[in-house]
């Protein structure tokens, strides 16, 4: 074993944030994980995060989900027949209420399909604990799990309002947690020394001059803006160290999973941050959101 290896890294929670097709430079952070063989005491994710996060703590590493990403959005014809066999309903359900919209898609449905192994059924069955967070569209309030069913608790977590069907867990209507908590560095509870937070929300756009984009492209950009902000209120009150990594992926949509390889590539920089982070003195830290 190197001697890199052998380091005595800081306890340390990892937090991956939301974003979408953003959130493929978290695998950037899991490889350099692995290369540095400096291990999280806990994760904690939303959405995107939450998915690649669950991935990670069940003992799939970085190297594969990055193989994985690659071979997964290569094909898109396959990409589009996945998802649309995991539509939620039909399409005479178009005239109907409820969740049986087709135009929407199962979350699970999109973890069986998309994922490169399944997911063990419960939180206490992954190797590192793990927290996921959801919001509740009724109580209007961020919920996070860290037991019992893993699958539904992800497909809440990753539920897109008008693109995920909501999931129902309990008696809870719950949708994507980047509406409430996108950067969810509240959820890491484990007794750690700092707390890593790979920050993929899109906080700039670029300048297109006064082009008025249409009703989805709005929809999510309005989205991004809320996580944006959200992100740095949510940091910025935290006591612990936390060590926030904004990855370079600004220049990309929430849907740009057909530009995997571009976004790896445009966030390799985060390695070399990553070491960084974790090799600076936890008293010599910026605040809680320095980069």
């Amino acid at each position: 074993m190197s001697a890199r290896r052998q380091r005595n890294w800081p306890r340390f929670g990892l937090v991956l944030g939301s974003g979408g097709a953003r959130g493929i430079a978290h695998v950037v952070v899991l490889e350099t994980l692995d290369r540095l063989g400096a291990r999280p005491v806990q994760i904690a994710g939303t959405s995107i995060g939450a998915i690649l996060g669950a991935a990670y703590a069940a003992g799939a590493s970085g190297a594969q989900l990055r193989a994985h990403m690659l071979a997964d959005f290569r094909d898109r014809a396959d990409v589009m027949a996945r998802l649309f066999q995991a539509r939620v309903g039909k399409f005479a359900d178009l005239w109907r209420r409820g969740l049986g919209n087709p135009v929407l898609i199962d979350g699970e449905g999109i973890l069986q399909r998309f994922l490169p192994r399944p997911l063990p059924p419960r939180f206490e069955d992954l190797a590192i604990p793990l927290a996921v967070v959801a919001a509740d569209i009724h109580r209007l309030e961020r919920v996070v799990f860290t037991e019992g069913p893993l699958q539904p608790a992800i497909a809440a977590s990753m539920a897109i309002p008008g693109l995920v069907r909501p999931a129902v867990i309990g008696n809870r209507v719950l949708i994507d947690g980047g509406a409430v908590d996108p950067l969810p560095v509240r959820a890491i509870t484990a007794d750690v020394d700092m707390i890593l937070a790979i920050d993929v929300s899109r906080a700039a756009a670029r300048d297109e001059g006064e082009k008025i984009p249409g009703p989805v492209e709005t929809g999510f950009r309005v989205f991004d803006l809320m996580q944006a902000a959200l992100a740095d209120a949510h940091v910025e009150e935290g006591l612990r160290p936390v060590r926030r990594l904004k990855a370079p992926v600004e220049g990309y949509n929430a849907l740009d999973f057909f530009s995997a390889r571009k976004i790896l590539a445009a966030s390799e920089s985060l390695a070399g941050a990553v070491e960084s982070a974790l090799t600076l003195p936890v008293g010599a830290m910026p605040g809680p959101s320095g980069a």
